[in-house]
């Protein structure tokens, strides 16, 4: 690794092989030829006089890039297309006359983004899912342990640990259906020629718009598409990238929310992150456990949620059938878009698989608050021995605000049970209070709404895909 320029830290902290490499030159590049190939194959099919050698040729030095070739001719030539080209003709002497014939430069380029966006939203794809699935077990482990919910921050009704986790799990399954919206309706470019018009292949094939038309469906279908757009200028719209990113951001929204409430979990001691044997927390705190990996994907989400601004604002600018200003743009904020997202999902799968759950402390934590959450269950039940519903109210009011004062204020246990039995006027004793003093009567349908949530939702989805979903995940740093 060269120490004296900089490196991105996608590659060698963040993100995975698999998604470097799709975003790589070499996948770039191998795709360009697979559209030559398609380009030359669909062309011959429609009665162009390009023979099976010639493809034959191209077929053979699909994969082979002449790579020394390539830059030495764009050093001359100033234009990455055209080098190739040029690369491409050297190894195939036979077919150098119809490579590239009919096409402008945004055949490859912009087909190409369409492909590599693709694959990565389905690498994407697996692995939300893989995430899903940790998640889901967690939350049906989970389903009926209670603990504090929190509305404002502030403590609320309790609800059960499953039940927060299937709030995430929700929102990735949300995630999930714009991930295949978006790759149900992605299309290719096709080959539409320098403004959109197709008039290289209007002269190619005599006018005949329907061999012109065949030949893109036989590019599409080649390249794995079922559709080209149907329209366009020199590019496919760069709303199409706008469409893709914000679904990323979508992902970094989902994520983002995760991680905030597992550092402030972190922070109650109710539940923590993986931690390793050898983690160091602090530098100078030996005893810390530092939400570090979860404190990741936050600032890697809010990256990628700020990007999303990047293509909205290139779609805003593109002048008549196009302008050069998206090319620097794209293949930054695109590929990055992408490469953060692929960051977030791996760590996601390495917390959700070692999530921590400390039980004596989410139940301590739950008791400390719930006889606040029991003042209505006192009231009734003393109201039942002959009580007025109207001043037991206020005396309940007075004690709960007394018994808050103690917690705040002198740092002491919750005394209002205590206030409760020694006032007379409730007739109850501490042990009537206990009886129905118990977390679990207090979290309505949580329990059911994740089992329902998780059969009727969850699980079909994951059951569909089984064989698509990723598994573990190794961080890189």
């Amino acid at each position: 690794m060269a120490h004296d320029r900089y490196i991105s830290p996608f590659s060698t902290r963040y993100a995975s092989d698999e998604m470097q490499y799709i975003f790589s030159e070499d996948n770039k590049f191998r795709t360009w030829r697979k559209l030559w190939i398609a380009l030359a194959e669909a062309e011959k099919a429609e009665g162009l006089a390009i023979t099976d050698e010639q493809i034959a040729e191209l077929k053979a030095h699909a994969e082979d890039i002449n790579y020394e070739v390539t830059i030495a001719r764009e050093k001359e030539c100033r234009h990455d297309v055209m080098s190739h080209v040029h690369a491409y003709g050297v190894q195939c002497p036979n077919a150098k006359a119809i490579i590239h014939l009919g096409a402008t430069s945004c055949y490859v380029g912009d087909n190409t983004d369409m492909v590599v966006m693709k694959q990565a939203l389905e690498l994407v794809r697996s692995k939300v899912l893989g995430v899903m699935a940790l998640l889901a077990k967690f939350a049906e482990q989970y389903k009926d342990m209670p603990c504090m919910a929190y509305t404002h921050l502030q403590p609320a009704q309790p609800t059960t640990v499953g039940k927060r986790a299937s709030l995430w799990l929700n929102d990735l399954v949300l995630d999930l259906h714009e991930i295949d919206h978006r790759l149900s309706t992605l299309a290719l470019l096709g080959s539409k020629g320098t403004t959109g018009t197709q008039a290289s292949f209007v002269e190619l094939f005599n006018g005949d718009s329907k061999k012109i038309a065949a030949v893109e469906s036989r590019i599409a279908e080649a390249m794995g598409f079922d559709k080209v757009v149907p329209v366009s200028g020199q590019t496919y719209s760069r709303k199409t990238d706008y469409f893709v990113v914000s679904v990323l951001s979508g992902i970094a929204q989902t994520a983002s929310k995760f991680s905030h409430d597992m550092r402030l979990l972190q922070n109650f001691k109710e539940m923590e992150e993986p931690f390793e044997k050898s983690q160091i927390g602090s530098s100078a705190m030996p005893y810390k456990r530092n939400p570090m990996r979860c404190e990741r994907i936050t600032s890697l989400a809010r990256y990628v949620m700020s990007d999303a601004l990047n293509p909205a604002l290139t779609a805003g600018t593109q002048w008549m059938e196009r302008t050069l200003d998206d090319s620097a743009n794209k293949r930054i904020a695109v590929a990055e878009a992408f490469l953060g997202v692929d960051a977030i999902l791996n760590i996601m799968l390495n917390v959700c698989d070692g999530l921590v759950v400390y039980p004596k402390v989410v139940r301590a934590r739950l008791m400390n608050e719930l006889p606040f959450m029991a003042t209505e269950n006192i009231m009734m039940s003393a109201v039942k021995k002959g009580g007025d519903r109207q001043e037991l109210h206020e005396k309940l009011r007075v004690h709960s605000q007394a018994a808050a004062a103690v917690v705040k204020q002198e740092g002491l246990p919750n005394d209002l049970i205590d206030r409760v039995c020694a006032d007379p006027d409730f007739h109850l004793t501490k042990e009537e209070i206990v009886a129905f003093l118990q977390p679990e009567n207090f979290v309505g349908r949580a329990p059911e709404q994740v089992a329902e949530f998780l059969d009727t939702v969850v699980k079909p989805i994951l059951a569909e895909n089984a064989g698509k979903i990723a598994g573990k995940a190794a961080l890189m740093c």
